[in-house]
């Protein structure tokens, strides 16, 4: 990947310079260097303080599960347990990052002692997703998280002659992700996310299919390009690829038995499913929660009722798991779904913003972020 390094960037530490004072903090705020103050013991029983410059935020490229781990307890001391669950939530980074591609377009940046205080990945739909830990945001780094996101997407299409976007989004009551997009040149789109919910305590109805037609759990991995398929076709596009839909298999929380199917008379999936509970997520923002979506039915297989039975045998089964709440994703476009959804009981808890920053083709074959 076009900007990636395998080792972290370093200058040489320079020689130290003695101080007389013992008590300053280090300075931050600067991405590529800044002052440090070092403890060093010149002799027995003598100890002096060096000021030395050194860089203060230093990058990395993706370099595996230790990675991973550092940046999933970033993103827990980096939110208040509500936010948690935002993305990039912990179960998607753990989606994600089974990817190559992703792995590829991730960066770390770490402090002059090592610890990580930013991260930024594009995912295969131009989306940027970062955390910063609050105490170490600077202009600068912020700045970095962008650029990163900038090249990634220039260097996955070199070859293309029109526009293209870095995307990000966040909830629209989030009002320091809403500022960051704002400040760095991204545009709000007029298309939102809906979060819905619905309480399980509820009765749920018993669901109702067409004559002929079942519900069943998932057979295997073999079912994956059937499921692939039918997404594309169900959504007129070509998002959600083989390597994504096991990249949603691959998580510690997924159960195929939550995996749901609706098999034609014939013997074809035609509709689908994904129910799950994320169990991380709820036991580190207190909830009980479980998902049920992404949820899709073949163009000629719509209107007959199955996505809502899909959605009532989902709602059922994480019940009987304990569950206390169904969470259901979709588009303000998607006035469908959206309708099936409410015929059930769920109703609309968030709202996530999306933005976009256009990055155009100069004449030498680079890429600039058009202003």
């Amino acid at each position: 990947m076009k900007g990636a390094s395998q080792s972290r960037r370093a200058a040489p530490l320079p020689s130290p310079h003695i101080v007389p004072t013992v008590s300053p903090r280090p300075e931050r705020g600067l991405l590529r260097e800044g002052r440090v103050l070092l403890e060093a013991v010149s002799q027995p029983g003598a100890t002096i303080m060096v000021m030395a410059t050194m860089p203060l935020y230093d990058y990395q490229a993706y370099s595996g599960q230790a990675d991973l781990h550092a940046m999933l307890d970033l993103v827990s001391r980096a939110r208040s347990p509500e936010r948690i669950a935002d993305p990039p939530s912990p179960s998607d980074l753990r989606e994600l990052l089974t990817m190559d591609f992703v792995q590829s377009r991730t960066r770390l940046w770490r402090d002059w002692a090592g610890e990580l205080v930013g991260f930024a990945l594009v995912d295969p739909y131009s989306n940027l997703r970062f955390e910063i830990l609050p105490g170490a945001a600077t202009s600068e780094l912020e700045s970095a998280l962008v650029a990163w996101g900038e090249e990634c997407v220039g260097a996955a299409s070199p070859r293309s002659s029109g526009a293209l976007t870095l995307d990000g989004s966040c909830y629209e009551e989030d009002l320091s992700r809403l500022a960051f997009f704002e400040r760095h040149g991204f545009r709000k789109q007029a298309v939102r996310t809906l979060q819905l919910a619905r309480t399980l305590s509820e009765p749920i109805p018993s669901p109702a299919l067409p004559p002929g037609f079942q519900i069943r759990s998932i057979a295997g991995s073999h079912q994956v390009g059937e499921i692939v398929a039918l997404h594309r076709e169900a959504f007129g596009t070509d998002h959600m690829t083989t390597e994504e839909r096991l990249a949603m298999t691959s998580v510690p929380d997924y159960e195929a038995a939550l995996d749901l199917t609706a098999i034609a008379p014939e013997g074809q999936i035609v509709a689908y499913c994904m129910c799950s509970i994320r169990r991380e997520e709820n036991r580190l923002t207190g909830r009980n929660e479980g998902y049920t979506d992404p949820i899709a039915t073949r163009p000629e297989f719509q209107r007959r009722g199955l996505g809502k039975a899909l959605l009532l045998v989902g709602m059922r089964a994480l019940r009987e798991r304990g569950v206390e709440v169904a969470i259901l994703g979709t588009t303000s476009a998607n006035t469908a779904m959206l309708r099936t959804a409410t015929a059930v009981g769920f109703r609309v808890r968030s709202a996530t913003v999306w933005f976009a920053k256009e990055i155009a083709s100069n004449v030498s074959g680079g890429w600039l972020t058009t202003r």
